[in-house]
């Protein structure tokens, strides 16, 4: 298998809690065909694509590599849906922490993306994981400065 989906089995292994129960293999295909020549994934985790906690049946991988975020997910019959998040779209992020579950909010210029039913032990991992990728990332980018 490739690296994104030995990563994603990692973190389900780590962090057991996190609702993500089928099809890992197929969302991490589509992440893995999407990767650039010169892409490395650094981090990988999966969670359900909505802010709902019982939803559970909208499975997503989410894989930081070396130059953006890619999400992707799986038709069950045709097809599939990959987002990408290039450090220039990207706005900040919310985690919130349940009682059993977190789920954590990634704003960008165009849209939010909610990925909910993780692991409440995982949030500070993921959370560090996006955060120091964009913060580096994010220098490389020219400053716009505001008109006036």
């Amino acid at each position: 298998m490739g690296k994104v989906y030995d990563q994603v089995l990692m973190f389900k292994a780590k962090y057991p809690a996190t609702i993500t129960w089928w099809r890992l293999r197929s969302h991490s295909k589509v992440v893995e065909t999407h990767l650039n020549a010169d892409e490395e994934p650094i981090y990988t985790f999966a969670g359900q694509l909505n802010d709902n906690n019982l939803d559970i049946i909208d499975t997503a991988v989410i894989c930081v590599t070396n130059k953006r975020i890619l999400i992707g997910q799986k038709n069950l019959l045709f097809g599939y849906s990959l987002n990408s998040i290039t450090p220039d779209l990207y706005n900040d992020m919310q985690v919130f922490g349940g009682a059993i579950f977190g789920m954590v909010t990634i704003d960008t210029i165009k849209e939010t993306i909610n990925v909910s039913n993780l692991d409440k032990k995982a949030l500070p991992e993921i959370e560090t994981a996006i955060s120091s990728f964009m913060m580096e990332e994010k220098k490389k980018y020219p400053q716009r400065r505001p008109e006036k």
